[in-house]
């Protein structure tokens, strides 16, 4: 909260806006909630258009959820008008689009009410008891204006009395006004807010973390909060470096899902449920692991078709079987070099997706780039198991492929750690943008200093894989039917010391 200026300057580096360039904000909204009971934002827009017509547009999709989300069938009681009072006229040439003629650009007052009824991690809700927005179904932006600054003040239920948790920096003395860099950010940063719970902070390198949960449950604070810590260092130890100023998870309540975002993330969450058993206490843990990884995977180390987004349709990428799949494999490692799974239990981890993949029919038909490419249509698991695949199934593998050849063939002085760091410090730091798939393909055989030909096949193809051979490289063994994953009995020094790095040990 107290790091404003360097949030912003960090912001507009990673979406490739000069911290120099910074106006003020152009677009700004007043969002009320007192009709919580019938689940009703209401949503004030003050803004000064530059054109004489503006298309004002909702998103078709948010960033994290690669699917299109009718949000403009909740938007209800559209209203304009301008300085004078006047009602200028307006049309809807689209679904998503409320074209407004102004006549010349003068300030307009835009308002109106967002029915709020979906308990979705890539939705907005509202009741009496808690709000979630996703900012992408509530704000309006126009093409102009994505760029630049915009703020947002919050005016949450009368009878809540608990503080708004959300990435965005609060301007001091704002009355719960927040600031965002561009749009950018602002869709990339959720607000909860209602009867929430704020558990014990902790620093990593000295940036503060918050979790933030509404309903959170019963489980011991102290001990979570300490292992979230061990989370958050042994993720960003694989890259060396934390991008950002303040972090804040966010507990949106029970359900499935969660969405990583550039300083935060939403996590479906009730830790009394999670946290009571062991296995729960694993699964959970990955769950966290996964979504806090993608703040290096995917917001920062991205495909080039990921960010900046068109808004107003698919993003579409052949390489979400890194993205996603790569965050799977390195959720598994994170939880099991911070000390809170077995060796075993890493194992039979990717034998499920192994299994998951191999029994599918859809493994002889769609390869896994084409299931990231067709996911805005089939979703990410596929939309029908005998003709597709997902790639949070075959893409951790490809990672574990592709980690296991590059120990191999350095004599384990290298992994795909290097890559991902290779890949974060170029494109990211330096070039301040994503990589083709070609650009990401020479790093890996950069690091590994060999073809990775065959690996990359996998992922192009459905060519049947030789996981035999690759296993073997860590002194592993699979079975042909089961899938199941040992260890070699007999394992050579090399393939021994291969697993142990590759285990943290």
């Amino acid at each position: 909260m107290k790091k404003l200026r360097l949030y912003i300057y960090c912001t507009l580096l990673f979406f490739g806006v000069s911290a120099t360039q910074a106006q003020p904000a152009t677009m700004r909204y007043t969002v009320s909630m007192e009709d919580a009971a019938k689940q009703y934002y209401h949503v004030v827009l003050k803004c000064t258009p530059a054109t004489a017509i503006t298309d004002f547009k909702l998103c078709a999709w948010t960033p994290g959820y690669y699917q299109l989300m009718d949000y403009a069938r909740a938007v209800e009681n559209f209203t304009v008008t301008d300085v004078d009072g006047n009602a200028p006229k307006w049309v809807k040439p689209s679904r998503n689009v409320w074209r407004v003629f102004n006549g010349q650009p003068t300030a307009l007052t835009i308002s109106y009410d967002v029915k709020a009824t979906s308990s979705f991690v890539a939705n907005a809700y509202l009741d009496t008891n808690r709000a979630y927005i996703t900012p992408g179904a509530l704000f309006l932006y126009t093409d102009r204006a994505l760029q630049q600054p915009v703020t947002i003040q919050m005016k949450p239920y009368h009878k809540w009395t608990n503080s708004i948790a959300t990435g965005l920096d609060s301007i001091p003395g704002g009355n719960n006004t927040f600031i965002a860099a561009s749009f950018d950010v602002l869709y990339d940063s959720p607000f909860l807010m209602g009867e929430l719970e704020s558990l014990p902070s902790f620093t990593v390198n000295n940036i503060p973390h918050y979790f933030t949960g509404y309903k959170p449950g019963n489980f011991d604070r102290a001990t979570f909060m300490n292992d979230l810590k061990k989370i958050v260092e042994t993720a960003s130890a694989i890259i060396g470096d934390i991008p950002y100023t303040h972090y804040t998870f966010l507990g949106i309540g029970p359900g499935q899902g969660g969405i990583e975002h550039l300083n935060s993330s939403s996590l479906s969450f009730s830790g009394g449920e999670g946290l009571n058993t062991p296995e729960g206490r694993r699964r959970l843990y990955n769950f966290i692991a996964h979504e806090y990884f993608h703040h290096y995977n995917v917001k920062r180390i991205r495909p080039i078709e990921l960010g900046p987004f068109d808004y107003s349709k698919e993003n579409r990428t052949n390489m979400l079987w890194v993205s996603e799949g790569f965050t799977v494999y390195y959720e598994y490692m994170i939880v099991r070099h911070a000390g809170f799974c077995t060796d075993e239990e890493v194992l039979k981890s990717f034998q499920s997706n192994i299994q998951a993949y191999e029994n599918k029919q859809g493994h002889l038909y769609q390869s896994v780039t084409q299931a990231s490419y067709d996911t805005w249509n089939d979703g990410p698991f596929g939309n029908d198991p005998n003709k597709t695949i997902s790639y949070y199934d075959k893409g951790p593998v490809l990672g574990l492929l592709l980690d296991f050849n590059i120990r191999h063939a350095t004599k384990n002085a290298k992994s795909l750690d290097d890559v991902m760091r290779l890949l974060y410090k170029k494109y990211y730091q330096t070039l301040k943008r994503g990589f083709t798939e070609k650009e990401f393909r020479t790093e890996c055989e950069k690091i590994a200093g060999t073809s990775l030909q065959e690996v990359f096949d996998y992922a192009g193809t459905v060519k049947a894989i030789n996981y035999k051979k690759y296993f073997a490289m860590a002194g592993l063994a699979i079975d042909d039917k089961s899938f199941a994953i040992t260890r070699l009995p007999n394992p050579t020094a090399f393939q021994a010391a291969i697993y142990k790095s590759w285990m943290g040990e």
